[in-house]
């Protein structure tokens, strides 16, 4: 259901939720950023220990999963900035032609 079709005691509801959804998978996210790092360092540190230099392979695949993630979140996530753009450019054209209210 649409906020645009809701009551508007109901609206508030839906807004906190949406907020809530977007809370969590940013907050997703940051958590997955710092375990990124933490278990890098430690690669990386272990890896020194070794003489080679095989720990950047870990980190560049683990790397574009956090790039991907970072992507869908920020991005491509409903109420993103690139999405909300977007939308607020067809609302803007479909109302220079006449066909928003």
């Amino acid at each position: 259901m649409n906020t645009i079709d809701m009551p508007a005691s109901r609206s508030a509801e839906a807004l906190e939720r949406l907020a809530q959804r977007r809370m969590r998978r940013k907050m997703g996210w940051y958590v997955h950023a710092l375990v990124y790092i933490a278990v890098n360092i430690c690669l990386a540190a272990l890896a020194a220990t070794t003489g080679r230099n095989w720990a950047v392979f870990p980190a560049l695949g683990w790397g574009l999963g956090l790039l991907i993630h970072a992507a869908v979140v920020f991005l491509a996530m409903p109420g993103g900035s690139l999405q909300a753009h977007l939308l607020e450019r067809e609302r803007e054209t479909l109302r220079r032609e006449g066909g928003g209210s």
